[in-house]
Parts: C-alpha cells; structure tokens; sequence
C-alpha cells in the first residue's frame, strides 16, 4: 500500500487540501500488499459491495466518508456499518479531495476535457501563500471551445459527453447565446459564480447550483449556466485516477461507474432540461 499511497500524495499532496478537508489514508495497514484498486467518487453501501465483489484490495474515493466528525463507529449506523464492513474484508480506503480538485491536471482537468477545452487555466487560484498556491493550481478550469455553439447546442453536447444519469443537464440563459468560451468545476461550483463572471466566459457548467445564487447571478447579467449531476463532473476524473494508480508496481485499477448522485432534481433557475442519451457512461 505504500506504493499507492506515495503515487497519491506525490500527484495530490494532503497539505493542498481546505483546512476543513479530511482527506488521505483512512483505514489500511500501510505495509499490506495491494494488487487492486477500485476507484470511486463516494463511498457508498452500493460502491463498497462493488469493491468487495471486485476483490479489490483499496477503494480510493474522491468524497471523504468520514468528513463530518462522528462520536460513533457501531455498525448501528450508516458510516460505522461501512467501515466495519472494509475492516473485515480487509479493504483500505483512501480519499483525495479538495486537493485533486486544485491540483494541475485535477478533477476540473479530466471535465474540460471531455469539453475539448484549450489554453486552460485556474478558474479560481487558491490564495497567496496557501500551500496550493502556484503553478497552474486552482479551483476550476476555463479554457475556449474547438468550435462556438448556441447555448441549447452546448447542452445537448453535454448531456451527449458526460456520464449518463437521470439527472441530465439543465440550463439557464438565452438558448440562442453564442458560447466560445466556457468556465468548468467538477462538484459544487455555485461558490464560483463570482469567478466566472470575473473570467468573462460565456457560460459556466457545474453541479448543485441553488435557485437564489443562480438567479441572481442570471438577473446581473452573468455568464449562463449548466448544471448537471454532481457524480457526472467528477466521474471524468476517475480515469485520470486510475491511469496514475497503475504506475504503481503490481497494480490492477478500476473504475466504479455506479451513479452515486443523490436527492430530488430541483432546477437552479431553468428554462429547459435536456436528459443524457441512453448509452454506456
């Protein structure tokens, strides 16, 4: 496991991560032998029984299980019962977060890329001084696309290039508004509002946007919006995930393409939805 462990933190450093971030080894003897890995966006019953019946030996996930601090690990409740369940099958589980989000190529990285953006860069850098702070880190990822489309045009194209779920793409703005260039973050990105429309872009894509934020971000005239699955931004990365992983001697990887993504669709603001085609994601 060390092996994994140091092609982790030599591509994603735990120091990059937010303060508020837990993120790194959180169960595994570091000297057990991994031949398999599973790579996942949540730690989930659903994606825990993928690891067991995969035989996989570590599950490395994007979403911290234990983020939150809990006074309990009985296998009364929803975490303690899945960590139970690795301890005795022997799975270690791994996180890396907020610091695979900055990090140069990231998680945004592996969502532009699905777009064919170019000339990339930080949608949001982290602040002087931060331990993240350099190079081509950030939050996000803006960058032009190969070729303009139409607001309508380029949702349809994400709902056709991004991981199928029921969730779909959903957009707010003019569908006629011409869109060269195009802000990206995989996860919650209405956070970033701000800095898309400091970028200038045309339209930002990302996940979880709220009804106030982004109304009021559309009412002062700000880039349009998309807003699709939060699994379906951050599953790109997992490939990205898996390729480095295999640099490690002795090293089998997969990945998980269970949709994880959670809760009612509740639109941001939107004025149209358009559902991803039935094809493997």
């Amino acid at each position: 496991m060390n092996d994994v462990v140091a092609e982790l933190e030599r591509r994603y450093p735990p120091v990059w991560a937010e303060e508020w971030d837990r993120v790194g080894l959180v169960l595994g003897e570091p000297d057990a032998p991994v031949r398999r890995v599973l790579c996942v966006v949540d730690v989930v019953p659903e994606t825990v029984a993928e690891a067991l019946a995969a035989e996989a030996d570590m599950i490395v996930s994007h979403h911290p299980l234990l983020l939150r601090g809990v006074s309990s690990v009985a296998p009364t409740t929803f975490k303690g019962r899945i960590i139970h369940q690795l301890i005795r099958a022997g799975v270690a589980l791994y996180a890396a977060h907020t610091n695979a989000d900055v990090a140069s190529p990231g998680v945004s990285d592996a969502l532009a890329a699905r777009f064919g953006l170019t000339g990339l860069r930080p949608l949001q850098r982290p602040a002087p001084g931060s331990p993240a702070h350099g190079d081509d880190r950030g939050f996000g990822r803006v960058g032009e696309l190969p070729e303009p489309m139409t607001l309508a045009e380029l949702t349809r194209h994400a709902a056709a290039v991004l991981p199928v779920t029921s969730w779909g793409v959903r957009a707010a703005g003019d569908p006629g508004r011409m869109v060269r260039t195009l802000a990206v973050s995989g996860g919650s990105g209405d956070s970033f509002l701000g800095a898309a429309t400091a970028a200038g872009v045309d339209a930002f894509l990302t996940a979880d946007l709220r009804h106030h934020p982004a109304g009021e971000h559309l009412a002062a005239d700000g880039p349009a919006l998309l807003d699709a699955a939060h699994w379906a931004t951050e599953r790109p990365w997992l490939d990205d995930l898996a390729a480095l992983l295999r640099e490690a001697p002795g090293v089998e990887t997969l990945v998980s393409d269970l949709d994880t993504t959670r809760g009612p669709c509740t639109p941001p603001h939107p004025l149209w939805t358009t559902r991803s085609p039935d094809r493997e994601g």
